[in-house]
C-alpha cells in the first residue's frame, strides 16, 4: 500500500516535474497552432523592451558584468515590464493514495506519478488557454485578465501610441466591393511594418463577422466563375483567401466570453520575424533562480501532518506585439 513518503522518490522532483508539464502534447487554441508568437526564455521577471519609433523589440538578458546590449543614439528609450505571473495549486491527499497496490507491470511509484501527472496536466491545460486568451490580448494590443474586465497590459498605452480605429468593410451594404476596401487596409498595415517584408495577411474573424463576409455579393461573384467555387458548396467555415488575406473564422471562447468580438475580424501579417514575441520568464523556486525561463513549471511539497501533497503548477509569460499598428482590426 502506498505512503505519503513514496513522494520522496526522485521521480517527483522539481526536475522531473518539470520534464512533465513540458511535455509536448496537442495545444489547443489556433494562435498557438499557428505558431505566430516566437518563444524565448528569459532568466530575468523584468523584460526590458526597447521603443525605437513604433516598433518594439526584446533586449536580450546579459549576466553581470557581461557586455551589454549597444543601445545607438537616437529616440530609442528601454521601457521594463513585467511577466505576468499565472500560478495554480492543487492537493492530493493521503486518502486518494492509500489505496494503491501494485498490480500487473504497474508499480505503486507508477500509480502515484499517474495520480500526480493527471493534475499537472489538467492544469497545464488551463494555463494554454490562458496564454491563448493573451496571446489575442497581445494582437489587440490590449491584455486582460482572466474576469475579462482587468487590464494586465496596454500595449498602445505603455508605448504611446494611438489606437487605431477598427475600419468597416461595408459588409451589410450588398454593393461594397469589400476587396477595394481591403487594399486601403493592407496599405495601412504595410506602412506600418516599414522596409519588414510579410509572406501574407491572415484575417482572424469573430461569427457574425465571418457570416456576413462568406455571405456578401462581392466575395460570392469572385468565386462564383473560379475553380475555387467548390468552396461556396463545401463547408462554409473553413479558411479561404479572398481581397489579399487568408480569412480564418476563429472559435476560441470560454463560456460566454469570446476571444475575438463575434462582430469583428483582426488581420495580422504573417511572416514577419520578431514581430509577435514571447517571453518566458524562470519561476520563482530556489532551483530556478538565474536560469532561463520554460513554459510552465511544477513542484510538490508535504501538507502539515503528512496529510497529503500540495502542488503547484505556473507559468510566467510576456506575450507582445512588437509593431502593434501593424495589426487593423475591421469590422461589420
Amino acid at each position: 500500500m502506498a505512503e505519503i513518503s513514496i513522494f520522496e522518490d526522485e521521480a517527483f522532483s522539481v526536475t522531473n516535474l518539470l520534464a512533465v508539464i513540458n511535455e509536448e502534447h496537442v495545444v489547443p487554441g489556433q494562435i498557438a497552432a499557428s505558431g505566430l508568437f516566437e518563444e524565448q526564455g528569459s532568466s530575468t521577471v523584468t523584460q526590458q523592451i526597447e521603443k525605437d519609433g513604433t516598433t518594439l523589440q526584446l533586449v536580450e538578458a546579459k549576466p553581470r558584468g557581461g557586455v551589454p546590449q549597444v543601445v545607438a543614439a537616437s529616440k530609442r528609450k528601454l521601457i521594463p515590464f513585467n511577466t505576468i505571473h499565472l500560478p495554480q495549486t492543487f492537493t492530493i491527499y493521503a486518502d486518494e493514495i492509500q489505496g494503491i497496490r501494485a498490480f500487473g507491470s504497474r508499480t505503486e511509484l507508477q500509480s502515484a506519478q499517474a495520480v500526480v501527472e493527471a493534475r499537472i496536466r489538467k492544469a497545464r491545460l488551463q494555463m494554454e488557454l490562458t496564454h491563448e486568451y493573451q496571446r489575442i490580448g497581445a494582437i489587440k494590443g490590449l491584455i486582460l485578465d482572466a474576469d475579462g474586465k482587468t487590464e494586465l497590459l496596454d500595449i498602445y498605452q505603455a508605448f504611446s501610441l494611438d489606437r487605431p480605429d477598427p475600419i468597416s468593410l461595408g459588409l451589410d451594404d450588398p454593393e461594397t466591393d469589400v476587396s477595394v476596401v481591403l487594399v486601403d487596409v493592407l496599405d495601412e498595415q504595410e506602412e506600418a511594418l516599414g522596409t519588414t517584408p510579410s509572406s501574407t495577411a491572415r484575417g482572424y474573424a469573430g461569427k457574425e463577422f465571418w457570416a456576413k463576409l462568406i455571405a456578401h455579393k462581392s466575395v460570392r461573384d469572385t468565386y462564383l466563375n473560379t475553380l475555387q467555387a467548390s468552396q461556396l458548396r463545401g463547408d462554409r467555415r473553413l479558411a479561404f483567401e479572398f481581397g489579399g488575406v487568408v480569412w480564418e473564422r476563429y472559435k476560441g471562447q470560454l463560456g460566454g466570453t469570446h476571444f475575438v468580438e463575434p462582430q469583428e475580424a483582426h488581420i495580422v501579417p504573417e511572416g514577419v520575424p520578431g514581430l509577435f514575441i514571447t517571453a518566458f520568464a524562470p519561476a520563482d523556486y530556489m532551483e530556478t533562480v538565474n536560469t532561463l525561463g520554460l513554459p510552465f513549471y511544477s513542484k510538490l511539497e508535504r501538507l502539515p501532518y503528512d496529510k497529503g501533497i500540495a502542488g503547484e503548477a505556473q507559468s510566467n509569460p510576456l506575450h507582445l506585439c512588437t509593431k502593434p499598428l501593424a495589426v487593423r482590426t475591421v469590422t461589420i
